[in-house]
């Protein structure tokens, strides 16, 4: 991959479209979650979207799009004042047409076991506000109250959405079934799973450790063929005593099997040692996001 095509791809990543088709189609599942399957079900989801239903379900009066519209509105004058210009109207587009896809989409998915909504609207909702958050904005409600912890308080977002959620819950009992609170909760574990699910899908790496005697070899392989960065250090056999060089560099799980390839080709006895689930931020992998 040239360093033009990547430059010209990450550029592509904090371009006004690439984030408005992230937000509308994450958007898009989301409402679909929350019409389709949660309001047919009487399910709460959590986050503002839940505290929409719960006052659909115990006040009536508006929709529930309706409801999230005007919940929303407190919290994006405190979007305004404490977060960036650009987060501010990002989530504004997120949250309108989510409010949009709530109230038009006609289709109710009605499902004989509620275990299956559970899952089902779970897993829908998670993947719409993973790819949400892949922008450089949200959907609004809860997201920018945690970003604005996060930002002024060192809140991790988690948290925040952790006791914001189980508020919500606490209410639920006082209008609605234990029951259907209780399915609720397990809901939000689900949209949970599912939101690191996405967010992890393209963006995992993996630290390699590479001890051979062509190191030299492996080095520019690994610069050539991948095109990925090298550090060399210094390393001591614990039984010869004898000084090893051990290659060091950072890769994307779908260049493993080829990284694999390039090395045993080289050296069929390298040794190998390889860890997961890091995040990297920096030169050839993503920027850090700022709101």
């Amino acid at each position: 991959m040239t360093n033009t095509f990547k430059d010209t791809l990450r550029g592509m990543t904090f371009g006004v479209p690439w984030n408005l088709a992230l937000l509308t189609l994450g958007s898009f599942l989301i409402a679909f979650s929350v019409k389709a399957i949660a309001v047919p079900h009487g399910l709460l989801t959590g986050g503002m979207s839940g505290i929409a239903l719960l006052c659909y379900y115990a006040f009536g009066g508006l929709t529930t799009g309706q409801w999230y519209f005007a919940l929303n509105l407190p919290v994006f004058v405190l979007g305004w004042v404490f977060v960036s210009k650009r987060f501010f109207f990002y989530s504004l587009y997120g949250m309108v047409i989510s409010s949009v896809f709530i109230d038009a989409i006609p289709y109710a998915l009605h499902m004989k076991d509620i275990w299956l909504a559970v899952i089902t609207g779970g897993g829908i909702m998670g993947a719409g506000v993973g790819i949400a958050l892949r922008s450089l904005g949200s959907t609004g409600g809860s997201d920018i109250l945690a970003v604005i912890c996060k930002e002024k308080f060192n809140m991790s977002m988690g948290s925040f959405e952790f006791w914001f959620n189980m508020l919500g819950f606490v209410a639920g009992f006082v209008y609605l079934d234990m029951n259907i609170v209780l399915y609720s909760i397990a809901m939000t574990f689900v949209i949970a799973f599912g939101i690191e699910y996405v967010l992890g899908m393209f963006s995992e790496r993996k630290m390699v450790m590479i001890v051979s005697d062509h190191h030299a070899a492996v080095n520019a392989a690994i610069l050539t063929d991948l095109d990925r960065g090298v550090t060399i250090l210094e390393g001591t056999g614990g039984y010869s005593g004898q000084p090893r060089k051990v290659v060091m560099t950072m890769i994307s799980s779908m260049q493993l099997k080829e990284l694999e390839e390039l090395v045993y080709t080289i050296d069929p006895d390298a040794f190998l040692i390889m860890g997961s689930g890091f995040h990297v931020q920096g030169q050839g992998f993503s920027s850090r996001k700022v709101y």
